[in-house]
């Protein structure tokens, strides 16, 4: 896996929390069970955890040698 520096990390899980929360905000629109509502459902879960990630190496950078 490539090493990100911590700046960069910080920069990503921006772009992914503005994006999560427009999809969070457009789902109330979509109907259950469509498959417009499941995809968006999916890439909100996909969205989290891969913020989580991002948050988890920048806290460990920052606990570590800070690179």
């Amino acid at each position: 896996m490539k090493n990100y520096p911590k700046d960069q990390l910080i920069q990503a899980a921006t772009v992914i929390e503005s994006l999560l929360n427009k999809c969070e905000k457009s789902m109330p629109k979509l109907t259950d069970r469509t498959s417009q509502h499941t995809l968006l459902k999916n890439r909100i879960e996909a969205l989290g955890i891969a913020l989580a990630l991002i948050e988890r190496e920048v806290e460990h950078k920052t606990l570590g040698n800070g690179k």
